[in-house]
């Protein structure tokens, strides 16, 4: 199971010497109120400079404690968060696209920030304040009854109405809290939709809408929020309406004690020192309990993940592969969603090497599916898929993703420079390479219209370019990987037609000895290709050439006569 306190192992020292200097801290400051007492009762009547010059060395010894006990605290609490936020990161990047999916992007965003946030946040708080305030609050209580015993009893009469307090906001704040995180995630799903289909939602008049359903979501977090809230303002009224009761009962029992001559003025004001102490220790200590209440919900849903094994068994070392073996063989693969039905059932397809294969069929009927198997972004249901006559599962995932290059359907670019965006295919590549990845991919004649051509900015997914010029720099990113096999899912889908007839010519020429997969809704994308697949309803509709498939297979004729002329079809 994970622990959180694993991650503080490496600042084990920061962890006892911050504490160490904290308690130094709070015993000086409770000698203060006793120094008090000396100097009004005889540093103020004698005129006795030396009680207040001790009262100085140890505000000041105090002062230092602190800081050291402060820079211990953010030293460990930062690298802390630091350690634990590269962990959750490594551990959300070896999830498989399923469980990714099971978690979402949002809620992931939000427990690898906010939630690590908390954590980091209390780490602080408890290297600063889990010593100090009871030891404040006990120490209070100790020396006041080395001043006076019978007053002494009223400031240990209050403190079990002060636990109950505590217990009473801790108890009912903990549900809310972990409620609240809940409806963050949620809140976090509708801006994530919204910002990214901002121009879905104008092209439609939805608006109104989604801004209904934000401000929905936005206040149920708010009323949580209140609920927090008012739970939370409770605390620090009641701690000060009981302590400050308490301070009226000793200036009124001290009072009496006072005109007996069993008591003088500087030990009144020591005992209203304590009782302050108390309640200003009180008051940290709300704040700390509400931030623990705060990083328990935070830190389940960190451990949620980090318990969360990776269902991709990615297996090390290298792995042979079998000679005259095929390119890529499904052998009765079948594939179903974890919420849904079968996306793939009973498919057996051969790809010989340096075959280039066309992939259409309908809408849902496991196109994209069948390529997402091959570098094993899922793990099939049943059935087993090779790739150079080894099942996938026996490659490391690297060395198998190294053989296998896949340009999407939605073109994703990173903020960088056109150059940096391309070389994510391979680091190694000069910027020759670079450059015939882009001629290649049809990018060359926008990139050198460009103010800084290859060294021109990309912004963050692109958003500075328009959707052709996306697709082909990631269909660039993927050339200059140089794999055995390309996948190009759709690939050319905003390209006009003679730009992607260009780009697959130039492909045929260029990758004369790799393998390739066309997906593609486009008859004419897939025409000339060595064979086409067809696919229907997750299974093989049929598998042959052009003109094979026109004869045979009606779901491909059916295809053709809704794209083409029946001349055309037929050529």
């Amino acid at each position: 199971m994970f622990k959180l306190t694993a991650y503080l192992k490496k600042y084990r020292k920061e962890c006892i010497i911050g504490p160490i200097f904290k308690f130094t801290e709070a015993i000086l400051e409770l000698f203060l109120p006793t120094i008090m007492v000396q100097i009004i009762n005889n540093g103020v009547a004698r005129r006795d400079t030396d009680y207040v010059l001790r009262m100085v060395v140890l505000a000041l010894c105090g002062y230092g404690c602190a800081l050291v006990c402060q820079y211990s605290a953010a030293r460990a609490s930062q690298g802390f968060g630091t350690d634990l936020r590269d962990a959750v990161f490594d551990r959300i990047l070896s999830f498989s696209y399923s469980q990714a999916d099971r978690f979402g992007a949002p809620t992931l965003t939000n427990r690898i920030t906010n939630d690590i946030n908390q954590l980091q946040q209390l780490v602080a708080m408890m290297i600063r304040l889990l010593i100090r305030w009871p030891f404040i609050c006990i120490g209070s209580i100790v020396m006041s009854f080395f001043l006076d015993a019978r007053i002494a009893w009223i400031l240990l009469a209050a403190t079990p109405v002060l636990a109950g307090i505590i217990y009473f906001v801790s108890k009912n704040a903990a549900p809310l809290y972990r409620s609240y995180q809940k409806k963050l995630d949620g809140l976090a799903v509708i801006l994530r939709e919204n910002l990214s289909g901002v121009r879905v939602i104008r092209a439609f008049s939805k608006t109104k809408q989604e801004t209904d359903r934000f401000r929905r979501a936005n206040g149920g977090l708010t009323e949580n929020g209140l609920a927090i809230g008012r739970i939370s303002s409770l605390f620090n009224p009641l701690t000060s309406l009981v302590v400050n009761i308490v301070i009226v009962l000793i200036l009124w029992a001290g009072n009496f004690q006072i005109r007996a001559g069993r008591l003088a003025e500087g030990q009144i004001v020591a005992f209203i020192q304590y009782a302050n102490q108390i309640l200003i220790a009180l008051l940290f200590m709300s704040n700390l309990v509400i931030l623990l209440t705060k990083a328990m919900a935070s830190a389940a849903r960190i451990k949620e993940i980090m318990n969360t094994r990776p269902d991709m068994e990615n297996r090390a070392g290298d792995v042979p592969a079998v000679p005259a073996a095929p390119a890529v063989e499904f052998r009765d693969v079948s594939f179903g969603y974890s919420k849904g039905g079968r996306a793939l059932e009973h498919v057996s397809v051969t790809v010989q090497k340096g075959e280039a294969i066309g992939i259409i069929g309908g809408t849902g009927s496991g196109k994209t599916t069948f390529v997402n198997l091959i570098p094993r972004f899922y793990d099939a249901t049943s059935g087993t898929i090779l790739v150079d006559g080894v099942p996938v599962k026996r490659y490391p995932l690297q060395i198998l993703r190294k053989k296998v290059a896949v340009v999407p359907q939605h073109a994703l670019l990173f903020s960088g420079t056109v150059a940096e965006n391309i070389r994510w295919g391979n680091a190694q590549a000069d910027r020759r390479a670079v450059q015939k990845a882009a001629e290649i991919a049809q990018a060359d004649e926008f990139i050198e219209t460009l103010p800084q051509k290859y060294d021109s900015p990309v912004l963050r997914g692109g958003a500075n370019l328009s959707g052709g010029q996306r697709q082909r720099l990631t269909i660039a990113r993927a050339i200059a990987a140089n794999p055995e096999i390309l996948i190009l899912d759709d690939a050319s889908s905003a390209l006009d037609f003679l730009t992607d007839s260009k780009l697959r010519r130039a492909i045929r020429e260029n990758s004369r000895f790799q393998t390739v997969l066309l997906v593609s809704q486009r008859v004419g994308v897939v025409k000339n290709t060595d064979r086409i697949l067809v696919l229907e309803g997750g299974k093989v509709a049929g598998i042959g050439t052009h003109s094979e498939l026109f004869r045979t297979c009606g779901t491909y004729r059916e295809i053709c006569l809704s794209q083409l002329s029946s001349e055309e079809a037929r050529q």
